[in-house]
């Protein structure tokens, strides 16, 4: 265990997080137009690397690599010189990769907090970090992916708004069972 978070407050940060992220586009679906030009955004790209920096550089320092603990102080060193360079040569969708890269971090604490838990009701935690993983995956590799996938939800309202309150709707369910039932 790297984290040491309860399923309980895992499923209380991810309902509060889905319900802030679904609550915005499900009020005002004017809020596909902003969505849309998040792929191209610098600002939004550099925020997000920025954030999976500190994220990185936190786990390389504190994690227990066992006979990997080697490779410590290099990837320590390679890290921030990867993230400069990255910030340097990658152009192209730079927030998408960057949010794939987030997303694959935060599918570890959601896997570690439902590990050897004995509710039913934490597959939905699972399911969100399994869902987590693919997305960060193609977002990584293929990040053209989440442009297609934004432009194709906001093709029209109706659309958009569903989508949005079934991310509320699954954001409610677990920040419900986290409080009751975990």
């Amino acid at each position: 265990m790297i984290y040491h978070l309860s399923l309980q407050t895992v499923g209380i940060i991810a309902g509060a997080f889905l319900i802030l992220i679904s609550l915005p586009g499900l009020l005002k679906p004017d809020f596909a137009s902003v969505a849309q030009r998040f792929p191209r955004s610098r600002v939004a790209g550099v925020i997000l690397l920025t954030a999976d920096l500190v994220w990185s550089f936190w786990l390389l320092a504190t994690m227990e690599m066992g006979e990997f603990s080697a490779f410590r102080r290099p990837l320590l060193i390679a890290l921030p010189i990867g993230y400069v360079l990255v910030l340097r040569f990658v152009d192209e969708f730079l927030a998408v990769r960057a949010l794939g890269i987030l997303c694959l971090l935060a599918a570890e604490p959601l896997l570690d907090a439902a590990f050897l838990r004995y509710e039913t009701s934490r597959l939905l935690v699972t399911v969100l970090a399994y869902l987590l993983i693919v997305a960060g995956l193609f977002w990584v590799t293929i990040p053209y992916l989440l442009r297609d996938q934004i432009n194709w939800s906001a093709r029209s309202a109706v659309r958009w708004r569903l989508l949005q309150g079934i991310a509320l709707c699954y954001g409610v369910v677990i920040l419900a069972l986290a409080i009751t039932v975990y």
